[in-house]
């Protein structure tokens, strides 16, 4: 038989035979272990029917009132709360309770301890209602009166601040000291903050700025006359005023005029300036800075109009002895680069990059005394403070030939204060002669110091290590020693060992050319010239003004601490300005190099916008 499945179906005899004795031989307990081998053959389900569950052990619970829980629960519970315990809470308390070994902060540098210093001046040269937090003791209200007599003016002029060691308030200075500040905390916030003088600075700017918008219709957007300046000095007078008469500012009594201008060009240019970088400054205060911007447009209007253009101080004998302006085709490139930089507007940066513009400021001239920053010349900022657009936002076409044109003029100013090219006559004691030997340099000194330092970290921040001054190739460290060491000079690394920064170092001058510092603070009031007894007096000041940079010394690094010589111990608001500008940019403290993109918040996106992307495709 043929078996389909997969073997023989047919069997022998022997094996039929074998198979009956081995039936015969079982069946006698088949029914015996049938039952057993039924039962050893069911699955678990099938025993589970017959024998029902088998016997488990009773889990033991805990009533909580709420919950129940079983107590295998309850204990792993308390085993991960003591886990947590060790691994988190103990080494906390270790953290708490070892003794802990800081390294100590690092000391300041003396930049940044003589930056502290030269911010106070500024506080010791306000005028108006002073508050309790002004931090000089031997200053009060004063000026309440000034522009009183104005009908157009609610309040008068009273604020802002005394130029120098007189009280008068030259509004020209006074603007370029304010955007030279702005400039300074715009480029270094992180700088000012790390060493807790950021609000300081924003409340001596704001002190200033407050007070510029008085002196015009700042709410008009159109007007026709600024007031430029008040109190005021005849040389070789004995009126009453302001040379004249040696008075405590909180003491004046006699007449304090006040000087208007109905062409005033460069003085609009630079209040502009001031008013548009401050902008920047508060952009986180958006109806201060939006009112800052508003006065800016209004008054740069002004400077801009085609009626006959006149430098401010043309034939004013009150203005042009002390604060004579040169020109203002610089002030219309300064104003321009802050006016685009505070708004984003285009017409501000064609004007600003307008190659006649450029032709009647002379920048390509290459003038030596042209690339000294100064209250009266802000050419070799402004090209600067535009170079700074190429390096970073690279514009491109219309503007790329002239900002290249303005970043080739940068080069060669940094050249000029080079030694080595012999551009500048050099004092033994190392010092530049930007002002050609004559008295008080060192106004000059540390704008130019300034102005090498910034150019240095602009290109650190676009990672270019130098450039050329003709065939030579110029590394930056080259550019920020001239820096370093113009100011180490000023600090006191010079001929004398003298700090020309009152307070700052062990010898520093003792009797400034400064009203308020040398009368002293003894509730008795001092006439027009009963003050010329503290004027001629040999003694230092009873009031030290700290953070004062004086005049300066001679073209031979001589000085003389005279009171009564001007040119030597008298310091100005544009001078300590350039000072405090220079020192914050060569401080370590808060890291070092500038804000990159802070300047350019409100600078438009220079190339059109990416169209957004298809939406997705669907079937």
């Amino acid at each position: 038989m043929h078996n389909h499945w997969g073997g023989s179906l047919e069997m022998s005899a022997t094996d039929l035979a074998t198979d009956d004795d081995r039936s015969r031989n079982m069946e006698w307990d088949r029914a015996s272990v049938s039952y057993q081998q039924h039962y050893q053959h069911l699955d678990e389900t099938q025993q589970s029917w017959l024998l029902g569950p088998p016997e488990r052990k009773k889990k033991k619970y805990v009533d909580l009132g709420c919950i129940v829980c079983s107590t295998k629960a309850i204990k792993w519970t308390v085993y991960g709360i003591l886990f947590v315990a060790f691994v988190i809470v103990l080494p906390v308390l270790i953290a708490k309770l070892v003794p802990k070994h800081k390294h100590p902060p690092s000391p300041p540098d003396n930049y940044t301890l003589a930056l502290h210093k030269a911010l106070l001046f500024f506080n010791a040269q306000k005028s108006g209602k002073l508050p309790k937090s002004n931090g000089i003791p031997w200053r009060g209200n004063s000026g309440l009166t000034d522009g009183s007599t104005l009908t157009d003016v609610k309040g008068g002029l009273v604020g802002g601040y005394y130029d120098a060691g007189d009280n008068i308030k030259f509004h020209f200075p006074m603007s370029f000291a304010m955007t030279m500040l702005s400039w300074s905390a715009i480029e270094y916030e992180h700088k000012y903050k790390a060493i807790g003088e950021y609000d300081h600075i924003r409340d001596l700017i704001k002190w200033g700025t407050d007070y510029l918008l008085l002196t015009f219709n700042s709410t008009a957007t159109k007007i026709d006359k600024i007031y430029s300046q008040v109190g005021d000095a005849k040389n070789n007078s004995n009126t009453p005023d302001d040379h004249y008469c040696w008075e405590r500012p909180e003491d004046m009594d006699y007449t304090r005029d006040v000087q208007i201008a109905i062409s005033a060009p460069d003085l609009g240019g630079e209040m502009a300036a001031a008013l548009a970088a401050a902008s920047i400054v508060f952009r986180d205060d958006n109806l201060y800075s939006q009112k800052l911007v508003k006065g800016a447009t209004t008054v740069f209007a002004f400077a801009r109009r085609m009626s006959p253009r006149a430098p401010y101080s043309r034939g004013n004998p009150e203005i042009a002895p002390f604060y004579n302006s040169t020109g203002f085709w610089d002030e219309y490139m300064w104003g321009a680069a802050w006016m685009y930089y505070a708004t984003g507007n285009n017409s501000y940066l064609s004007l600003a990059t307008n190659p006649s513009l450029a032709k009647n400021a002379k920048g390509a001239l290459m003038i030596p005394d042209l690339s000294a920053l100064s209250w009266d010349n802000k050419l070799p900022a402004a090209m600067l403070l535009l170079t700074r657009m190429r390096m970073f936002l690279n514009p491109g076409y219309p503007y790329e030939e002239m900002l290249r044109s303005y970043h080739n003029l940068t080069g060669l100013t940094m050249c000029s204060y080079l030694q080595t090219y012999h551009v500048f006559n050099f004092t033994k004691g190392g010092l530049i002669e930007l002002n050609h030997g004559r008295g008080q340099p060192l106004q000059y000194v540390a704008s130019a110091a300034f102005l090498a330092s910034l150019f240095a970290d602009y290109m650190n921040a676009t990672d270019v290590p130098g450039w050329y001054c003709g065939n030579s190739y110029i590394s930056l460290d080259v550019i920020r020693r001239f820096a370093t060491s113009q100011i180490d000079y000023i600090l006191g690394a010079n001929p004398l060992n003298m700090s020309y920064v009152v307070g700052f170092g062990k010898k520093f001058p003792k009797h400034v050319h400064h009203r308020g510092a040398s009368i002293p603070h003894n509730n008795i009031k001092y006439s027009c010239t009963g003050g010329w007894q503290w004027r001629d007096s040999k003694n230092p000041n009873p009031n030290t003004i700290n953070g004062a940079m004086v005049g300066g010394p001679d073209k031979f690094d001589k000085f003389q601490d005279v009171r009564t010589d001007f040119s030597y111990t008298e310091p100005t608001m544009a001078g300590n300005a350039g000072l405090v500008a220079a020192l914050v940019s060569l401080a370590s403290s808060g890291g070092n190099g500038v804000d990159k993109n802070t300047i350019f918040s409100a600078v438009p996106p220079l190339y059109p916008v990416s169209p957004p992307p298809p939406p997705p495709w669907r079937p």
